[in-house]
């Protein structure tokens, strides 16, 4: 890609230099504690993340070297759904939070299968 990066012996100072000259900049963002990338179905979180951000033409470019750890997102109900399929179907409200937990959040079916 860049002749003479990535060889034996090349400079690091030059390095930067040829990158500058080309209008590429990197910089490390400093004390990062965590990095977390949220998915609908799972997050992806660095907790020992080196970030840095290269800026070649106006665009950021940010780069994460660390351990990834995949966790799984648990299903938000909102209170106002849980209380809106307990007063359709006259259950509790604990009920009515586990069976749209089982509808993944759909209130539609939480309300036929407690209905039945």
């Amino acid at each position: 890609m860049f002749p003479g990066i990535g060889g034996r012996g090349m400079n690091p100072a030059k390095v930067k230099q040829m990158m500058k000259q080309m209008g590429i900049n990197i910089t490390e963002i400093n004390d990062v504690e965590q990095v977390i990338i949220r998915t609908v179905d799972r997050d992806i979180v660095f907790n020992d993340a080196n970030v840095s951000i290269m800026n070649a033409q106006g665009t950021d470019t940010y780069q994460i070297v660390g351990t990834p750890e995949e966790v799984a997102r648990e299903l938000q109900i909102p209170d106002d759904d849980v209380r809106l399929v307990a007063e359709q179907t006259g259950v509790s409200e604990d009920q009515a939070r586990d069976a749209l937990k089982d509808a993944n959040g759909d209130l539609a079916e939480a309300i036929l299968a407690l209905s039945s």
